[in-house]
């Protein structure tokens, strides 16, 4: 998701209130972040308190720190820019029942879970994040698990009957 993206679906106000998006933007671009950069937030216990970003950068892997209500200073953010080759990742994991998926995966500590459409958000930054590190282009389309299988090698094939085959010699 577009970090724009997550503003919009803030569990608070405060969170994605423009004074805050002042504070952090600046960050962002300074560490190397596109304007709209692909991100995670992670919204923790309190989204009106304080949240962290990660935001892919060609770079590197940029973690925002943010604190929305800083007693006598309003908001603050801080930020790092991880290298690629040090970006600590763990597995993607997905369990699934009926039709339900559940899926975890670790970045830099922060654990993020969600099922079904959540879980289909996660998989694509972690694949998004794996490709990074890996030094492989982005992936354009990741499929998610409602895409169709592929075809059997029987079904692949093509298969042609004899009448077929004299009309497609005698065109050549």
């Amino acid at each position: 998701m577009r970090l724009s993206e997550w503003r919009a679906a803030s569990p608070a106000r405060t969170a994605s209130d423009p004074k805050v998006n002042a504070i952090v933007d600046p960050v962002l671009r300074a560490l190397g972040a596109e304007a709209d950069p692909e991100a995670w937030v992670v919204w923790g216990e309190e989204p009106a308190t304080r949240y962290t970003i990660f935001a892919a950068a060609s770079a590197g892997l940029v973690a925002c720190y943010v604190r929305v209500n800083v007693p006598g200073q309003g908001p603050r953010a801080s930020g790092k820019l991880i290298r690629w080759s040090r970006v600590q990742v763990g597995e993607l994991a997905v369990e699934t029942q009926g039709k339900h998926r559940l899926l975890s995966f670790q970045v830099e500590g922060q654990v993020l879970q969600g099922a079904d459409d959540m879980a289909d958000r996660i998989s694509r930054f972690a694949i998004l994040l794996f490709a990074s590190i890996e030094g492989r282009p982005a992936p354009n389309q990741v499929p998610t698990a409602r895409a169709t299988r592929p075809k059997t090698a029987a079904a692949s094939r093509k298969t042609t009957t004899p009448a077929q085959s004299r009309r497609a010699v005698a065109a050549t």
